[in-house]
């Protein structure tokens, strides 16, 4: 009798725990949600944040607060949103660099990228572009290839950072090409898209929204791009696989998170309005403006979306031989 009176206890305490949480999380949000940022103002990243948040605000009745925390491809961040309190009030634009490249890149990072995390769901693709400076030969990429053939080792290009997609596209097409570069990388791909605008840098393998308007106005040449079809505002550069190269990989995605263990309610509730504000016609012209793909999905989908890619990416890393700098 003593062992089913206590198990009725348990469970009325569980089924008291519960009905709170559920109008916790129903209350939710009460105070402004700072959203995280690996990187530094003007990349891609806070530029996807930043088309989102505004409408996110709007939904959520509350400030969410983009705040750039650059530092380690993203890593700083990725840190703080994984230890941060489980309530939601922490989120982060994650990418393919911070939570698939670097983790198979790195076996000491302060973080898992899936256990870690709260999946909340997939935000945009984008095709990193492969871009060079007008003093570089070669409109084409097997131009630019037997161009840099003749100069191995005598041509850099930039990254946003050890780890980044654009690091790991530039190093998989030296594998792929049989060329030689050498990587400078920077805390940021806007200090990189400077350098290589001044020509300091003769190549980068960048993203579109910082990217388009120097290819129109001739201050760069985009060569090809690294998804699997050609992007709005660059339509008549080809792909990868257009221009011969198919093993290049040089896609980019972007996607939110919170910390594990946030409650369902919460997770459901950010999903709701991030893919609200992503099926935004306002939102989505100014993201396919700038070359992304809105690709708004369920929690359930993102998450295994990036378990699959984590693995997909340590498969790269292991038959590729690519290392850290």
């Amino acid at each position: 009798m003593r062992a089913l009176r206590s198990s009725f206890i348990s469970m009325a305490v569980i089924f008291v725990c519960a009905v709170n949480a559920c109008a916790w999380a129903q209350n939710f949000p009460t105070r402004p949600i700072r959203f995280l940022v690996g990187n530094a103002p003007g990349g891609g990243t806070d530029f996807v944040a930043r088309a989102i948040a505004p409408k996110m605000s709007e939904g959520l009745g509350q400030s969410v607060i983009v705040e750039n925390r650059a530092g380690a491809t993203g890593v700083l961040a990725a840190m703080l949103v994984a230890k941060a309190t489980p309530d939601g009030y922490s989120m982060m634009v994650v990418t393919r660099s911070t939570h698939s490249i670097s983790p198979a890149l790195q076996n000491d990072l302060p973080f898992h990228p899936v256990k870690d995390f709260a999946a909340v769901t997939l935000l945009v693709n984008s095709p990193n572009v492969l871009v060079v400076h007008p003093s570089v030969p070669g409109n084409t990429v097997k131009e630019f290839i037997a161009f840099a053939k003749t100069k191995p080792g005598a041509l850099t290009y930039g990254s946003s950072g050890i780890g980044s997609v654009g690091h790991m596209a530039a190093e998989l097409f030296k594998s792929v090409t049989g060329t030689n570069f050498v990587h400078v990388p920077y805390k940021g791909s806007g200090a990189a898209l400077a350098d290589l605008l001044s020509g300091r840098l003769q190549l980068m393998f960048n993203g579109p929204a910082s990217t388009i308007a120097h290819v129109h106005s001739g201050k760069l040449k985009a060569l090809a791009l690294g998804g699997d079809k050609r992007a709005s505002g660059l339509e008549t550069v080809p792909t990868f696989a257009e221009a011969g190269f198919p093993a290049v990989e040089a896609a980019q995605w972007y996607g939110l998170v919170t910390t594990a263990r946030t409650p369902k309610a919460v997770v459901d509730r950010l999903n709701r309005e991030a893919v609200r504000a992503l099926e935004m016609p306002e939102v989505q012209k100014i993201l396919s403006g700038s070359g992304f793909d809105a690709a708004p999905t369920t929690p359930q989908y993102f998450a295994k979306f990036l378990s699959d890619d984590v693995a997909r990416w340590q498969k790269v890393v292991k038959t590729s031989g690519i290392k850290l700098e």
